[in-house]
């Protein structure tokens, strides 16, 4: 798996299209659009103290922020997919974006905290648009060079999660109505580069060596796709809620707990540029199998606690390329399954959110120091589940 797998330059071959799906302006477009999803995800938690204060809530109120911004994004998401092909990219990408916008300023403006959860699920609802139209668009729009693009479009996602946190602690929470107000009209200037995005996008093809996969065993591969899905986004959030509080139970000051858990966060961006070009010369399958891995590997190293916090780093890089770099191999081992998709971007996103308190059960039964080796467990899933999608999807 030295060179760029012949499957990979016929599936280029394939997927080439008349017209190209993105203009260059629209590509950049693109990429501040997913600047833009980051940082409104990251917004809600650096604003919490100022929200309790100001509507009186308790934390697990204040948290319903977050939450209401994830309903939205899975049902923007599955929404959008019903629209996919029914009506034109740019009106849904347009739309994803005024809703955003809409969402975002409302939230700032919100007189109550019924209103602000409100806008915060309009808010979800164009961030789950944008997330699934670009993906699927970027998917199925560059040819053999569509893994790399993910890749690239997803760091600017981490991006966006570094700067939001970074602007509200510039200007302080209690100014989070500005912030909210500001990124709201930042969403609008994209509105003018959609004319660069073709309103019909071409079909996935499959490929030589991955031959779309047969009906009868299409359900258990988009099963597995959605269970590989959901237990990486969990691990992700596993790692991101819970690395400080673990290193600071097996003896780390909570100053150098929170910059290891930025360290994280940091190579997961870091690891989505480098993944970009190693996706020109080798298959999304030899890289997904790497990345669970190394990312198994780190994990049962985060166990000992002198390297813990370069372990969870290297989570980080590991995990990095396994949601932008399924997108395409999915899209050819089942390219007559429309809605393939939406579902597995929909489960990255109940991943996340059911991270949280799966793991907190799990934590209460064995303890704070456990938390490595519970989500080495999850990795370990997520290396099987790839193995047999490999063999699955492999023509015979």
């Amino acid at each position: 798996m030295t060179d760029q797998p012949i499957a990979q330059r016929v599936a280029g071959t394939q997927a080439a299209s008349p017209a190209p799906v993105f203009s260059p302006a629209a590509v950049v477009a693109s990429c501040a659009g997913f600047v833009l999803i980051g940082a409104l995800q990251a917004l809600y938690g650096p604003a919490i103290p100022a929200l309790r204060e100001e509507f009186g809530l308790s934390p697990s109120a204040a948290g319903l922020a977050l939450s209401a911004h994830f309903v939205g994004g899975v049902a923007g998401v599955l929404l959008f997919d019903r629209l996919f092909g029914r009506i034109g990219n740019r009106r849904i990408l347009g739309a994803s974006y005024l809703l955003m916008a809409v969402g975002a300023a409302g939230f700032a403006l919100a007189p109550g905290w019924p209103a602000a959860l409100a806008m915060a699920l309009l808010a979800g609802l164009g961030f789950g648009g944008i997330d699934y139209g670009l993906n699927q668009l970027f998917a199925v729009g560059f040819g053999h060079r569509s893994t790399a693009m993910l890749n690239i479009l997803n760091a600017h996602f981490g991006v966006g999660a570094i700067l939001g946190p970074a602007v509200v602690g510039a200007v302080g929470a209690e100014h989070y109505p500005a912030v909210f107000l500001v990124f709201a009209v930042a969403n609008l200037p994209l509105l003018l580069c959609l004319r660069g995005v073709r309103d019909r996008a071409p079909q996935p093809a499959g490929t030589v060596a991955e031959a779309p996969v047969r009906s009868r065993a299409l359900g258990s591969v988009l099963a597995v796709f959605v269970a590989l899905y959901v237990l990486h986004v969990g691990i992700e959030a596993g790692v991101g809620g819970w690395e400080p509080t673990h290193l600071e139970t097996v003896g780390y000051g909570a100053g150098l707990a929170a910059t290891a858990t930025s360290v994280y966060w940091l190579m997961m961006t870091v690891g989505r540029f480098l993944v970009a070009p190693i996706a020109l010369r080798f298959s999304a399958q030899a890289i997904i199998t790497v990345s669970c891995a190394g990312m198994t590997a780190c994990l049962l190293l985060a166990s000992v606690p002198a390297l813990a916090p370069y372990a969870y780093a290297g989570v980080g890089l590991f995990i990095a390329p396994i949601f932008p770099t399924g997108l395409p191999w999915l899209h050819r081992a089942a390219p007559h399954a429309r809605r393939a998709g939406a579902l597995v971007i929909a489960a990255s996103m109940v991943g996340g959110v059911a991270a949280g308190p799966a793991l907190g059960k799990a934590i209460e039964w064995s303890g704070v120091r456990a938390v490595p080796l519970l989500l080495c467990g999850v990795s370990a899933l997520c290396l099987t589940a790839t193995l047999w999608l490999i063999r699955s999807t492999r023509s015979h």
